[in-house]
């Protein structure tokens, strides 16, 4: 079990959402909520936690009281509602290696409801009464576990509260019996309250997923790793960050290292993405085969002087002209090992081995063989955020091509580089990019915007510095 001390039960609504539960080993995503960040939840954690107290039916209460010189008065308050609420002064703070506390002082809070006693046995009286309660002060502190899903739970451990002081105007009655023993009462529901409406966020925590869907091939995820940790200005949270084949969650042959994120105090939100969460990717796509990919004439700009047609390539292989007059070819261009990303300072980079296999297409459409090409890419990716999402796109460095195979005869590979190197620009790269372009989901909530967001790559990760707001 993992324990935050003392939190606004809305806020932790929020952070769950960027840290539900697993167990791992290092963290693929880092991610760091400032002072700052406490503030803004603060400020939206006491406006939907005030929203929250004012729907709370309160209980019916009844007991005895001794009032002299009557004796024992029992006594019975029911239908109680609350008819304003108030909590305009809070603190939350960290607690270093505990958690976080949350103070609530200047509260204020009335009711209205219903009263009835009885004394010296036979004596009954009933009426109404309004309650004002002022100076209200609430300290409570708050445990976060896993529940038997996996998914985050909250509940309510040490609650502590005072009145300051309350008005009572009774209508119809010896009223003035139940006074004291309605004070008393008030006092003990106080904390019942409170911790009613942290229990309350268990059914929104439950609708959490662990996973997020990114495409057809592909699903993240965001579990927690480690228990938070809590600092003098930070908290920071572990996550799993790895992506999966959907349905298929096998394990790469490399594990995430060791990474921590700088000191920050701009923001109120830091995400760390390590490249362990990059290559975990490449080997899930490349797993999928989806860096094979397929390349036919209707691809190349009808502009182009270069076509995929035995004509275009027998100028520099004339066999193939001969052996295959006038038809068209086909292209495959596939990996033949895992794609590694690397990170260093303000530069992601990708370096890919593959295939390029040349394919005549026959008058029957089967395809017959060509050549085959060894491939050497390096490519660079310009990393940004996009709403929720992470995006990029790449750019050619560099390309070396060797002879894999001919069935066609000897060539020069050379003679066919301006070809290929406009193929790869015109029709690979752009491909690539309308899938980077569609983004991965980082690890947020549905109704939370990010804002003045800022990404720094930096050695074997990437820092994004957010604010963040939410709607509705």
């Amino acid at each position: 079990m993992v324990t935050l001390g003392r939190m606004s039960p809305w806020w932790l609504l929020t952070l769950l959402s960027l840290v539900p539960y697993t167990l791992s080993t290092n963290a693929g995503v880092k991610v760091k909520l400032t002072q700052k960040g406490l503030e803004y939840a603060r400020l939206v954690g006491m406006s939907k936690l005030q929203q929250k107290l004012k729907t709370i039916k309160v209980p019916d209460i009844s007991g005895t009281e001794k009032v002299a010189p009557i004796g024992k008065v029992k006594y019975s308050l029911t239908g109680m509602q609350i008819t304003n609420l108030g909590l305009p002064k809070s603190t939350l703070g960290m607690v270093p290696g505990t958690g976080l506390s949350l103070a609530i002082s200047n509260a204020f809070i009335s009711l209205h409801g219903n009263w009835r006693v009885r004394y010296l046995h036979f004596i009954k009286d009933h009426g109404s009464f309004d309650l004002s309660v002022t100076g209200l002060t609430i300290g409570t502190s708050i445990a976060l576990k896993s529940d038997e899903t996996g998914r985050p739970a909250v509940n309510s451990v040490t609650c502590s509260s005072s009145v300051g002081s309350a008005s009572i105007k009774f209508h119809g009655g010896a009223s003035a019996y139940i006074d004291k023993a309605l004070r008393a009462a008030l006092q003990k529901q106080i904390c019942p309250l409170v911790s009613d409406a942290i229990s309350d966020m268990n059914p929104h925590l439950k609708t959490l997923n662990v996973l997020a869907h990114v495409d057809k091939y592909a699903e993240i995820e965001y579990s927690m790793v480690a228990s938070p940790i809590v600092s003098k200005a930070y908290v920071d949270f572990s996550l799993k960050g790895e992506f999966y084949n959907i349905g298929q969650h096998k394990e790469p042959p490399f594990s995430p290292p060791v990474f921590g994120l700088p000191p920050q105090i701009n923001s109120m939100l830091y995400i760390g993405v390590s490249a362990f969460t990059a290559n975990s990717a490449a080997f899930v796509y490349n797993n999928a085969g989806a860096f094979n990919i397929f390349i036919t004439d209707d691809m190349i700009p009808p502009s182009s002087p270069i076509r995929l047609n035995t004509r275009t390539f027998g100028a520099f292989i004339p066999q193939i002209q001969k052996q295959y007059p006038g038809m068209m070819m086909k292209l495959l261009v596939k990996t033949t090992k895992q794609p590694n990303i690397s990170f260093q300072l303000n530069n992601v980079t990708l370096q890919a081995s593959g295939t390029v296999t040349a394919y005549a297409i026959l008058p029957n459409t089967t395809l017959s063989p060509l050549f085959i090409l060894n491939m050497e890419a390096s490519v660079s990716a310009h990393i940004f955020v996009t709403g929720l999402k992470l995006a990029g796109s790449v750019t050619l460095n560099r390309l070396d091509m060797g002879l894999g195979a001919s069935y066609v005869g000897p060539f020069q590979v050379k003679s066919l580089d301006n070809i290929f190197l406009m193929v790869l620009k015109v029709a690979v790269l752009p491909k690539i990019n309308a899938h980077l372009q569609q983004g991965y989901p980082l690890p947020t909530i549905g109704k939370m915007n990010l804002v003045n967001t800022q990404l720094q790559v930096l050695k074997d990760y990437m820092l994004i510095g957010t604010d963040v707001q939410f709607r509705g």
